[in-house]
């Protein structure tokens, strides 16, 4: 799933021009490897970054406790904070539900299943909606319930173990669209993969294999996973100068066609 997930954010983030690109959460993705911003970031909160820790810089050892957020570099004293990120990137430690960014200051932001994994989706994308800039893109990647990873999830958490470990219910491609949508996003393009059965054995993961193809093109909407790219469109004036007054046009009157004239008394 994650060479899937991978070479689809390379396809998409590719053809994304301007300034600034974020990604929030999943180390274990480069969403913005192909991308050529010249600000890129990864930003994490602890939760993520514990997933899938970095390695520390030589000659550093672990303090096994997550330290104050800050920004990691290529260098610094080894604490939680200041692991090694990707090459070229710059990785950013705070709380995903309360961005330390300006509004409309981001070009570019992916959530590689960030949205299952926090504690309040919602919350997550008005923050994404007030990052980004008007015309700029928002690219979700999730997990779909309706596939049989979602199946096996569902089973999996009435006996009390979990498939997958979201900390929320894997949420429904049909939603998204619908939280999208009153966000004032406007969906480009919709993508789903993975369509073989959640198998943990590789010979039976390649008797399967014929699965891929097949729902890519008889089942589509049942993969496991799926990809959104949505745009952030915003209302615009149109500018018409100064507003002149007018002065107000008075009905026209009935004026007598002749002149009367009183007769004089004397004659």
């Amino acid at each position: 799933m994650l060479d899937w997930e991978q070479a689809q954010l390379d396809s998409v983030v590719s053809d994304v021009f301007g300034y600034h690109a974020l990604q929030l959460g999943l180390p274990q993705l480069d969403a913005l490897r192909e991308n050529r911003m010249p600000s890129r970031a990864l930003v994490l909160d602890a939760a993520s970054g514990a997933s899938a820790p970095f390695t520390y810089p030589p000659g550093r050892r672990e303090n096994g406790a997550p330290g104050p957020a800050g920004v990691g570099g290529s260098g610094g004293s080894g604490t939680f904070g200041e692991r090694y990120g990707p090459a070229a990137r710059t990785t950013l430690w705070c709380d995903l539900l309360d961005l330390p960014f300006e509004a409309q200051s981001v070009d570019l932001l992916v959530m590689p299943h960030t949205l299952e994994f926090t504690r309040d989706p919602h919350r997550l994308l008005r923050e994404a909606e007030r990052v980004l800039m008007p015309e700029g893109q928002l690219v979700i990647l999730g997990f779909n319930s309706l596939s049989l990873w979602g199946a096996r999830q569902a089973f999996g958490k009435m006996t009390g173990r979990p498939f997958v470990p979201a900390a929320q219910d894997l949420i429904a491609f049909t939603r998204i669209k619908d939280w999208l949508k009153l966000l004032g996003f406007e969906l480009e393009r919709g993508r789903f993969g993975c369509y073989r059965p959640p198998l943990d054995r590789d010979n039976w993961l390649m008797r399967f294999a014929f699965m891929e193809e097949a729902g890519d093109r008889w089942w589509p909407i049942f993969g496991a996973a799926y990809m959104v790219t949505a745009v952030k469109r915003v209302r615009g004036m149109r500018l018409v100068g100064a507003i002149k007054a007018k002065k107000p046009v008075l009905a026209p009157g009935l004026a007598p066609a002749a002149t009367h004239k009183t007769p004089n008394p004397r004659i």
